[in-house]
């Protein structure tokens, strides 16, 4: 079973940046689709951003087009959330997950990471 790790949560100020990676324990084939949730409290884990390895297509929420963006990491078998003008709205716990259709549905992915805190406060 592949497994994910998140990395790169914090607590930041509005306006400020944060970028998250997912690690993951295999290869990761042009076919797949890595993917970012959020989960706030009290709330549904929602479709953040996602993207297919090997031909770039991306998928955004509304909410957070023009602000983040979603990458191949710097390492190996890593892909990256940047995170720009945060804002409080965007306090959540961030999920990384893998999956083979580019969607924004919950259940089109089964591989998940641990969760990586995100705080955004003045």
């Amino acid at each position: 079973q592949v497994q994910l790790v998140d990395s790169g949560g914090g607590s930041v100020q509005p306006g400020d940046s944060l970028r998250l990676s997912c690690t993951t324990s295999g290869r990761i084939f042009s076919s797949a689709v890595m993917a970012w949730f959020r989960q706030a409290p009290g709330k549904e884990r929602d479709f953040v951003a996602a993207f297919r390895w090997g031909a770039g297509q991306t998928l955004y929420a509304d909410s957070v087009k023009g602000r983040f963006t979603i990458s191949r990491g710097g390492a190996a078998n890593t892909a990256a959330l940047q995170m720009n003008s945060l804002k409080p709205e965007d306090t959540a716990v961030y999920y990384c997950a893998r999956g083979v259709d580019l969607s924004s549905t919950l259940s089109s992915y089964r591989d998940w990471g641990q969760g990586t805190q995100v705080t955004v406060s003045s």
